[in-house]
């Protein structure tokens, strides 16, 4: 498994919870990992065409009785220890990349009013992530039967913590840029 495919630990995570199709891995991380990782089919059905490749998962048609044929993944044993190879592993890429903060850094080169615009696109983007992090938060303390919940309770605490952050970044940005 390559290191710079991180796509593939992302599958290989969701696949450890249950076997799913290309389009169920597309909607899961779409879902609550969108607030901190991303991923498109034109990386999703590679990656497991190679992970089906070096022996990580199996495919497998599911029984259904509709028109459509389902085709379902799902880790391996050796894709398991890849995963928990991947979890013991010290090194991790920990990139920030936002095109507002970019766009804030080139500010300069027009007026101000676009840079507050932007900003507060981007305060209203979060403030509705927030939102939507605190009712995965309320769901999650409920549901404390299950050792993975803990760590997607975890996850959203991050979440709500680092988004409160840029909410307070995103007041003082613009009381400076309104001065």
């Amino acid at each position: 498994m390559p290191k710079d495919r991180k796509i593939d630990v992302v599958i290989l995570g969701l696949l450890s919870h249950e076997d799913l199709t290309g389009y169920d891995i597309k909607k899961r991380i779409d879902g609550a990992i969108s607030f901190f990782w991303k991923g498109s089919f034109g990386s999703i059905y590679p990656s497991l065409t190679a992970m089906e490749s070096s022996g990580l998962v199996k495919k497998y048609k599911a029984d259904n009785s509709g028109n459509r044929e389902k085709i379902l993944y799902h880790i391996t044993d050796k894709g398991i220890d890849a995963l928990k190879a991947w979890l013991r592993d010290d090194m991790a890429s920990n990139e920030l990349k936002y095109e507002t903060v970019l766009k804030l850094y080139f500010g300069g080169a027009e007026e101000r009013q676009v840079t507050l615009h932007n900003i507060e696109l981007f305060e209203e983007k979060i403030r509705s992530d927030l939102d939507l992090l605190k009712i995965y938060k309320s769901n999650l303390e409920k549901v404390q039967d299950n050792e993975d919940h803990l760590y997607f309770l975890l996850t959203v605490m991050f979440g709500i913590d680092t988004y409160e952050a840029y909410l307070k970044w995103c007041t003082k940005a613009k009381k400076m840029l309104k001065q």
